[in-house]
């Protein structure tokens, strides 16, 4: 969701809106508990996404608490935007610990492609079973071939769509399902590919977006692990119509990350179920 949204192909596939609703619905009503291990640029953000949806965030990175709260989580994100050696250990134990006791778990491999340092990090968590990785197009074709190359750091120089055969080779390889943001929202199983297009140009000028819309990825997993797919485009486009609803109010980015939050807050089923706007590809 960083660029302007393109026309959906079928405007008219509005089957998705009550899905969609339930997904909402479900989260504020069970309220699941969601640990991130995020960066320190946007873990405001994260935190008051979740919020204003009605999840319950646990900005938790410590190794030593893992063993004792990790279990207590409905769903755990993982985010590496700001990573150093020290956080390392504490995702991949939250990481490793959710799969064993069967817990969703979501991964935004930030700027995968910058360093040999951030791939290998990266690798080594794809290797733990997320349940869904959320990259933009970059990230995702870096992770896909395992490559560092040219990157513009956390932002992406590659159109979603350009991502999609890369998208879909990574899913089948990790066994997850994958989501990439960008003009449309891309999430594919490996096999079938869904497109998202909620959303506004300006997200890509406000910081932590993107892992906002991932930890609220882990919070819709959390209400239906079985339906991860449907949970991601849910997710993604709830985060959309709020943006788009935020931006009817917004003089510019600042204000936008205000009413984005205010917007998701007051999202009802009318509102909902008359905006969604996906398709299969």
């Amino acid at each position: 969701m960083e660029l302007e949204p393109a026309m959906s192909p079928d405007p008219a596939n509005t089957g998705w809106g009550p899905t969609v609703w339930t997904f909402l619905s479900k989260v504020g009503s069970d309220s699941p508990l969601v640990q991130c291990i995020t960066n320190f640029v946007t873990m405001d953000l994260v935190a008051n996404t979740l919020l204003a949806a009605g999840a319950s965030p646990a900005m938790l990175h410590s190794l030593e608490e893992i063993p004792d709260f990790t279990p207590q989580a409905n769903a755990l994100c993982i985010n590496v935007g700001t990573l150093s050696p020290d956080w390392i250990p504490s995702m991949n134990a939250a990481a490793e610990l959710a799969s064993k006791l069967g817990k969703p778990w979501v991964l935004d491999p930030v700027a995968a492609g910058a360093s040999g340092f951030r791939m290998k990090a990266c690798l080594e968590l794809v290797g733990l079973k997320p349940s869904v990785i959320r990259g933009n197009g970059s990230e995702i074709i870096a992770l896909s071939k395992a490559s560092v190359g040219n990157t513009k750091g956390v932002d992406s120089s590659h159109e979603s769509m350009d991502a999609v055969e890369a998208a879909k080779s990574l899913a089948h390889t990790s066994g997850c399902i994958v989501a990439v943001s960008g003009a449309v929202d891309i999430i594919t199983d490996g096999e079938q590919v869904i497109g998202v297009y909620n959303g506004v140009s300006m997200l890509q000028k406000i910081t932590g977006t993107g892992c906002s819309v991932t930890a609220l990825i882990a919070a819709f997993v959390a209400v239906d692990p079985s339906h991860a797919l449907e949970a991601t485009a849910s997710a993604l486009s709830v985060f959309g119509i709020a943006a788009e609803k935020g931006m009817d109010l917004a003089k510019g980015p600042a204000s936008l990350r205000m009413h984005l939050i205010d917007s998701l807050y007051g999202l009802d089923q009318d509102a909902v179920q008359t905006c969604v706007n996906i398709s299969s590809l």
